[in-house]
């Protein structure tokens, strides 16, 4: 009885595994293939702020929102640092020309992580 039921359990994965291979036309999106816009951007933010607290370990990060005003944009990031077990937040503003994407500015603010 056991060796019927292993069998019939060999035979059911063998026919419903080539159709686990996308073959039924289903849209699947490759993580690597698709980043979002503001990736580009949140690396500048990480890269700012590694220069600006050296010592510090970056350990998180969030994209918090771009902004529209006019030619330009602001993308907002928040990161988390800890420097010798001091945990901050720093809050990274990245503006840029929209159409042409050359930075106009970088600011990067401080703040206690409660």
């Amino acid at each position: 009885m056991n060796k019927s039921l292993i069998a019939t359990c060999l035979s059911v994965l063998f026919i419903f595994v080539p159709f686990l291979n996308n073959s039924m036309g289903i849209n699947t999106v490759n993580a690597e293939k698709a980043s979002p816009s503001h990736v580009k951007w949140g690396r500048i933010a990480m890269k700012k702020t590694a220069k600006k607290y050296p010592s510090a370990k970056i350990y998180d990060y969030l994209h918090v929102k771009r902004e529209q005003r006019g030619n330009y944009s602001i993308e907002t990031f928040k990161l988390w640092l800890d420097e010798n077990n001091n945990k901050f937040e720093v809050v990274v503003n990245i503006s840029f020309d929209t159409k042409s994407e050359k930075i106009k500015n970088v600011s990067l603010k401080r703040s206690s992580n409660s």
